[in-house]
Order: structure tokens, then sequence, then C-alpha cells
């Protein structure tokens, strides 16, 4: 699930990611554009219900492609995105897309 909370300047989005507990991993990192896709940049709170957050600022005005990384060797995409393409490893990325709202 991915939550958005735009700054009043509308510069800014702070966006929340939370894979649910159910992912059967004991760690994970979320990977993406806004990190340069390193692996090891952002990794992720285990809440106690089991799931995983976290949250980030984002510069708005664009999308981001991401993707979760659970253990070091699975990766999986939110799918709660707001959409997804492709990637050149023929599977898809996650899109979180921070255009500022109407």
């Amino acid at each position: 699930m991915i939550t958005k909370e735009y700054a009043k300047d509308g510069k800014s989005c702070k966006v929340t990611f939370e894979l649910p507990g159910d992912v059967d991993a004991k760690n994970v990192h979320i990977v993406g554009e806004f990190n340069d896709w390193d692996e090891d940049a952002n990794p992720m709170t285990r809440q106690d219900d089991g799931s995983f957050t976290i949250s980030l600022e984002l510069e708005t005005g664009r999308q981001y492609r991401f993707r979760y990384l659970l253990d070091a060797v699975r990766w999986e995409n939110d799918w709660h995105a707001d959409s997804y393409i492709p990637n050149p490893f023929s599977s898809d990325d996650s899109i979180v897309d921070l255009s500022m709202p109407d």
C-alpha cells in the first residue's frame, strides 16, 4: 500500500510504502529510481503485525520506478502501485506517480 502526503508548497511529498506481513521475509529494502537502485539504501522497518514500512520524502512532478527486495534475493512489486512498466529483466517495475493532485 502507498500513502501520499503532499507538502503545502507542492514541491515534495511524503510517501509511505507498506508491504504486508504475509510476504515471508526477514528483511525488506525498497529500491528504485529515488535511490539510484541502491539495494542497501532504504531498509524498511518491520512492524508488530509483521508488515514492513518506510516513509520517503520525494520530489513531486514525476513518476518513480521501484520494487521491493526481500532477503536480498527476491524482487516483488507493490500490487497497490499507481501503475506498472516493463523493465529490461522481463518483469515489471511498480510506479509511484507524484504528479500534483487536482
